[in-house]
């Protein structure tokens, strides 16, 4: 019975955790997290003596969070999932 137990032990410490299906959906998630964060990025003033409302446009209000969001979860998905099995 120990054999058993050490050959699985032995054979499952071998294995990936992550197969591709996940690697995958974590890159899809990073470049979503990455573009909201480069969406979310500029609109201020050279000038600190004249205020700019480009800081309050809706790619940077809505859209940028919304993508960062969206990319947390398809890293949750993605952390989540499980490795399918390729043939």
């Amino acid at each position: 019975m120990g054999e058993s137990n050490k050959n699985n032990k032995l054979s499952l410490k071998n294995q990936p955790i992550f197969g591709k299906h996940n690697y995958k959906f974590m890159f899809i998630g990073l470049a979503c997290i990455a573009l909201g964060f480069t969406l979310m990025s500029g609109g201020g003033s050279d000038d600190p003596n004249v205020f700019s409302d480009a800081i309050f446009s809706w790619r940077r209000i809505r859209l940028a969070p919304a993508l960062i969001i969206i990319g947390f979860g398809i890293q949750v998905y993605a952390i989540l999932s499980s490795p399918k099995k390729d043939n």
